[in-house]
């Protein structure tokens, strides 16, 4: 993700070094507080407030974890605080989940529609469910950087994944049925 080199004169108070660290990692944390959250606002100052915190507290970061996990669990945290704070809201706006490349512009369309579904289970889900979800599979940490950057033992962060995986399979099962009926109908 980041240079060590890059981290280390960070540490050593090179100005320009951190700055140009924090410029790395901000689209990586806005990306994690907006899956979180699920609003671009929120999203946004969750973000601001993790830069700023890692602006700060650089110097603690310690080669013990890696910095991908460091930095994680700071954006993590901040969101679950901030969750917990507010009641979450539901974001109609787009968001940039891809999917393969559309053929057609029904495709296309279907595909946004999908996505929005997704997005809104991934909502639905409960806070600790949401996070593993969100580490796991839109910002593909493995289960020990998970277990690292929620502060979990390892077999939490599997029960929660087999949870939510079983939550979204439930809120997301019309998508299993044939939907040409449904386009032609």
């Amino acid at each position: 993700m980041v240079a060590p080199e890059l981290i280390k004169a960070a540490q050593s108070g090179d100005r320009d070094a951190l700055i140009t660290l924090l410029r790395e990692i901000e689209n990586h944390v806005y990306r994690t507080a907006y899956y979180i959250l699920g609003n671009e606002q929120d999203a946004m100052d969750a973000a601001q407030e993790a830069l700023i915190r890692i602006y700060t507290k650089i110097n603690s970061y310690e080669e013990k974890a890696q910095f991908k996990t460091w930095v994680q669990r700071i954006v993590t945290n901040l969101c679950i605080d901030k969750f917990r704070r507010s009641k979450p809201t539901v974001s109609i706006e787009q968001h940039d989940m891809n999917f393969t490349a559309s053929l057609t512009v029904e495709d296309e369309v279907m595909s946004g529609y999908v996505a929005q579904d997704i997005r809104e289970a991934i909502d639905k889900l409960p806070e600790h469910h949401r996070s593993v979800v969100v580490l796991r599979y839109l910002q593909d940490f493995s289960y020990n950087e998970i277990a690292e950057s929620l502060d979990l033992p390892i077999n939490t962060v599997k029960s929660y994944l087999f949870r939510a995986r079983a939550q979204l399979q439930t809120l997301l099962k019309d998508y299993k049925k044939p939907r040409s009926d449904a386009m032609h109908g």
